[in-house]
């Protein structure tokens, strides 16, 4: 089991910003693919955006515009950058790595709170 160490969440107003970093630097195994998917309560879990290892991106259309991932400096680590925050993105926020091999394996994070209030 590969540690998923997250950081950033918080509250926040509406328009604000926040940064989540998450860092998958434990893996003995390349990780293929990083990112954050969210969960609010009494919902299921949806894609926040999710960044190969040769940089393709994939955004939630709800987040298209306000927030952006990018790849830390440091090996299998990422940022989301949150921009213009509305109360709808409250959730908490789980990072995500993927492997493809010796065999396919998701790891998840513990994840981190973001609260943005009206």
């Amino acid at each position: 089991q590969v540690p998923l160490v997250e950081s950033g969440g918080g509250l926040v107003q509406a328009g604000g910003s926040l940064r989540l970093s998450c860092d998958a630097s434990g893996s003995r195994f390349s990780i293929d693919a990083m990112g954050w998917y969210r969960q609010a309560p009494g919902k299921q879990r949806e894609l926040v955006v999710t960044i190969t290892s040769s940089g393709i991106t994939n955004y939630a259309d709800s987040v298209k515009g306000r927030f952006t991932i990018s790849v830390g400096n440091a090996k299998n680590t990422v940022h989301l950058q949150m921009n213009a925050l509305k109360p709808e993105d409250t959730a908490r926020y789980y990072c995500y790595a993927h492997r493809t091999a010796p065999w396919p394996y998701d790891y998840w994070g513990q994840g981190t709170q973001v609260t943005v209030s009206s």
